[in-house]
């Protein structure tokens, strides 16, 4: 699950880089390594639209945060290496040196109220 810092700067009135600083803090807090060629994205008409959400960034920088607009926030950390390899099926990742590493996606509506996790489904009471 991206990290609650990264949900909590998906408001209005933040960039874009401040939720890729945040997602960056967390990795390197527990010591991890960040893979950047894969990020979130926005959430609209087409996949993977504008604008792209880099795992590490500088706070401050980048697109604005409106109310109304969706993102996937989706980390990509790795033990050892930031380095991804496609297996032949030409889906499947890896770290390239076989070390573990997690990916996940979380879909944050931002709202004047502040961010809603579209992907959390504790609010309909199914765990």
């Amino acid at each position: 699950m991206p990290s609650p810092a990264a949900i909590d700067a998906a408001t209005v009135g933040h960039k874009i880089g401040d939720i890729s600083a945040a997602i960056a803090a967390v990795a390197r807090a527990e010591g991890l390594s960040i893979n950047t060629d894969f990020g979130g994205h926005g959430v609209g008409r087409t996949m993977h639209g504008d604008p792209h959400v880099a795992n590490d960034g500088k706070a401050g920088r980048g697109y604005p945060l409106r109310a109304g607009l969706v993102v996937a926030l989706e980390p990509w950390f790795l033990q050892t290496t930031d380095e991804l390899v496609t297996d032949p099926d030409g889906w499947t990742l890896r770290s390239a040196d076989g070390s573990r590493g997690s990916h996940s996606e979380h879909t944050v509506a931002i709202t004047a109220d502040g961010p809603i996790v579209l992907t959390d489904r504790s609010f309909l009471g199914v765990d």
